[in-house]
């Protein structure tokens, strides 16, 4: 009777002794924290890089950036951008990277704005990466751990859902459905439609208010499940956009992405050959012409399809303060309740530089775990 007590506590130790470096710590209970802390190497966060000194267009996918075919353990997620830019070696290539990798790659091959990539980076490190030994993978890996027979187990990377990855996806489906982190040849075949009907074969801003809300309206009517609130309401409407500025060649910059380059980045992961990154930094240009052509306020299908209330809680591009001291107060603080030691130097630390993104917004910054 006491070897069969004793079973669940001698399970969980073997996971922990299998926890990889770059699973995330977000959501694990005191208990776990406890455990698993004092197996990993705890790295001091780097400080991520400011501004390119030359944000000219150059070209990125040169001899030192090859397009490479996915090796067994490479991990690749629902991002389009980063899984191109792992695939091209500006990101280590198994998809397991720090932040200041990720902001200094997404500047370096596609002329991402400082502001915009730590925004993103932070926000995703704080929510699905590892403080302790500051890693984040960019997507979600199925592990097996325990004893025969081996227990698979989502480790992860970019896996919250309704943050980054969430609902009405141009070319992933919603979680609802399944395969919510998969590209979708189905969704894919949608944009290129889109692009006849309203780009002239070509994936533009306009393509992408009308394929952005024609996303919304597709979720609201099949998915019960439907969420478009918070942080994935503006992810959602960034995703939309980010085409159009991020996958254009530097020396065309005129906005018009074409159906070969698009699959190139949505479905391999591959910048098309001589492709040149963005003229100037590039954030969010052309997301208010996307709202305005269709606004769909923050909200919800309450458990069945059809039903999209709006959420007034929800902040909007109105409230981006709101944003921000949501993501802190609520969500990362949901994950992380009770922080000690280095977990909470570290959270602190890594709080400090997603301030910095939005330290311009004339938001005022919040400290969750009090101020070391």
């Amino acid at each position: 009777m006491k070897f069969f007590s004793l079973l669940p506590t001698l399970v969980f130790a073997v996971r922990v002794i299998a926890f990889p470096s770059h699973a995330s710590l977000a959501g694990l209970s005191e208990r776990e924290l406890e455990a698993i802390i004092p197996t990993l190497e705890a790295r001091e966060p780097a400080v991520p890089p400011g501004p390119l000194e030359d944000d000219s267009p150059k070209l990125v996918n040169d001899e030192a950036h090859p397009w490479k075919p996915l090796r067994p353990g490479d991990i690749r997620g629902p991002c389009p951008g980063l899984n191109t830019l792992a695939s091209h070696g500006y990101l280590p290539r198994n998809g397991v990277t720090t932040p200041a990798q990720m902001v200094a790659a997404a500047m370096e091959g596609f002329n991402m704005a400082n502001g915009a990539a730590l925004f993103a980076t932070y926000a995703a490190h704080l929510m699905d990466g590892n403080p302790i030994t500051d890693l984040l993978s960019i997507g979600r890996k199925t592990v097996f751990t325990g004893p025969d027979p081996p227990s698979p187990a989502i480790v992860g990377g970019l896996n919250n859902h309704g943050t980054f990855e969430g609902d009405a996806s141009m070319t992933r489906g919603d979680a609802f459905f399944g395969s919510n982190h998969d590209f979708n040849e189905t969704l894919f075949q949608q944009l290129i439609d889109y692009s006849n009907q309203f780009g002239g074969g070509k994936f533009n801003v306009t393509v992408a208010a009308e394929l952005r809300f024609k996303r919304i309206q597709d979720s609201i009517a099949t998915n019960p499940n439907f969420t478009f609130v918070g942080f994935r309401y503006f992810t959602a409407y960034g995703e939309t956009v980010a085409p159009v500025n991020l996958f254009v060649d530097g020396r065309q910059d005129d906005g018009q992405l074409d159906m070969d380059a698009a699959r190139g980045f949505f479905q391999f992961s591959r910048m098309p050959d001589g492709f040149f990154r963005a003229n100037g930094p590039k954030g969010n240009e052309g997301r208010d012409e996307v709202i305005r052509a269709h606004p769909v306020q923050p909200g919800r299908n309450v458990g069945r399809v059809n039903s999209y209330t709006v959420d007034p809680t929800s902040p909007d591009f109105s409230t981006p303060c709101l944003l921000y001291e949501n993501l802190v107060n609520v969500t990362v603080k949901g994950l992380y309740p009770n922080p000690k030691g280095k977990l909470r130097k570290a959270l602190n630390t890594n709080l400090d530089f997603f301030f910095q993104a939005i330290s311009g917004a004339g938001c005022t910054q919040v400290f969750p775990y009090g101020r070391d």
